[in-house]
């Protein structure tokens, strides 16, 4: 018995010395080879499900959608004068919301979907949508400079909102509010988590408010889609709700309202799943290139769920999960395929896409078909490139081949600005932006 168990371990050994030899070379699933430059080849490894943790296991407070080490590499870089990050620097600080005058405008109810059966009363989310680009770039200008009287400034606002904000209205579009403004509300909130001048108990009643005003739509929203089926509301309703709930998640330290969002992202019926949210990968002669759910209807709305799936994929990257890397890049194939067309202004392929929505007469009746991509909006111009391109190349070491029309979106909109650079309307508020500042890597 001892002679045939020692030629089984002299076996053994070398197979187990080549696995250890391909993990170490493979890496993890946040790490990719590099390739040839012009080659049109698949980055690996891949990832091909993203688990969750038990409830149990705490989440990570690393900074939100930014870590320490961001901040360390930025401050380096304008201490010494160094472009792109002095230029996103001015960006930011030339910006009316990042001042420490700022006086925030809170509501009792928050109205998105007003003059409506449903809320009589007009919209007044503009107020939302100011207060909270101002209380992220404020946030970012207490980390980076290190002045407090930012970070209190920031804080005020937070504290107003949540002393004030009691409930979010409107017809339909109350998903809206409550996703973008959500997850906005949330990362600013976990950026200030560690500012001492922000007492325990305003921040306790900040995670509550949370819960209670955003979070409680978000999770109404995703699970009931207002009564309508499941393929009805477009990704980015989806996608602004999901990132909510991810940022809700780490803020309050509720790794089971983070669990939520990681398996719908990956399960969900709705039109947030990863899968259907970028619907078609192609091969072939467009291979590297995919397809938006929203590509069909018009780019404003492609364009945001690229910029909703880069703030989903990097609060993930930041808490150990790679939706970067998940399905061979799917992200980056979607990114390219929507700088292709709306930023080198070049034709993309195109796989026919049927929609079924509720109409006047049934919960799932209607259908719309979609044949070709949609030339509505195209063009649209949102800070939203750096996170994705430089995470793909520099992280990931992805070809640079593999993201060239995502390069071409950075450097159109170097230097990246935010909230209020891009007009006074609620889509240039909808993402976060400086990605310039924050993002840009050796």
């Amino acid at each position: 018995m001892k002679k045939y168990q020692f030629k089984f371990y002299r076996l053994l050994i070398p197979i187990l010395i080549l696995s250890v030899v391909c993990i170490v070379e493979m890496g993890c699933s946040k790490s990719s080879s590099v390739e040839e430059e012009d080659a049109i080849i698949t980055p690996t490894p891949t990832v091909n499900v993203i688990e969750t943790l038990d409830v149990s296991v705490p989440m990570k407070h690393v900074g939100g959608i930014h870590t320490d080490a961001d901040y360390t590499r930025v401050k380096a870089k304008l201490e010494a004068g160094t472009e792109p990050w002095t230029s996103g620097w001015n960006k930011l600080i030339a910006n009316s919301h990042a001042q420490s005058t700022y006086s925030p405008s809170p509501v009792e109810k928050l109205i998105r979907g007003g003059k409506s059966a449903e809320e009589p009363d007009p919209d007044n989310y503009s107020r939302a949508m100011n207060d909270v680009a101002a209380a992220y770039q404020l946030a970012l200008r207490w980390k980076i400079s290190g002045n407090a009287v930012y970070a209190q400034t920031a804080v005020n606002i937070l504290n107003a909102w949540a002393s004030t904000c009691t409930r979010i209205s409107g017809d339909s579009n109350v998903a809206l509010a409550a996703g973008i403004y959500g997850y906005q509300f949330a990362i600013a909130g976990e950026m200030l988590r560690g500012y001492p001048g922000w007492n325990v108990n305003d921040f306790a009643a900040y995670q509550q408010w949370m819960k209670d005003v955003f979070y409680s739509l978000n999770k109404a929203f995703l699970e009931s889609h207002w009564g309508t089926c499941k393929s009805h509301y477009w990704a980015n309703w989806d996608l602004a709700n999901l990132t909510s709930v991810l940022a809700i998640g780490i803020l309050t330290d509720d790794r089971a309202i983070y669990n939520y969002a990681i398996n719908y992202l990956q399960k969900g019926d709705g039109n947030g799943n990863w899968y259907k949210a970028i619907n078609h990968v192609f091969s072939g002669d467009n291979q590297g290139l995919a397809q938006i759910q929203e590509s069909g209807r018009d780019q404003g709305h492609a364009t945001l769920c690229i910029a909703l799936m880069g703030h989903i994929c990097q609060l993930t990257w930041n808490q150990g999960d790679d939706f970067y890397g998940l399905d061979n890049n799917r992200f980056l194939k979607a990114c390219e395929y929507t700088a292709k067309y709306n930023v080198a202004r070049l034709n993309v392929p195109f796989t026919e896409y049927t929609r079924n929505y509720k109409d006047a007469w049934s919960v799932c009746g209607g259908v719309e078909t979609h044949t070709q991509v949609s030339s509505a909006g195209q063009g649209t111009v949102r800070p939203m490139w750096s996170g994705p391109y430089f995470h793909y190349t520099k992280i990931k070491k992805v070809s640079e081949n593999l993201a060239k029309y995502t390069k071409l979106g950075v450097t159109s909109t170097t230097p990246e600005g935010g909230g209020g650079d891009y007009g006074p309307n609620s889509g240039g508020f909808d993402q976060l932006g400086f990605g310039t500042l924050m993002y840009t890597l050796d």
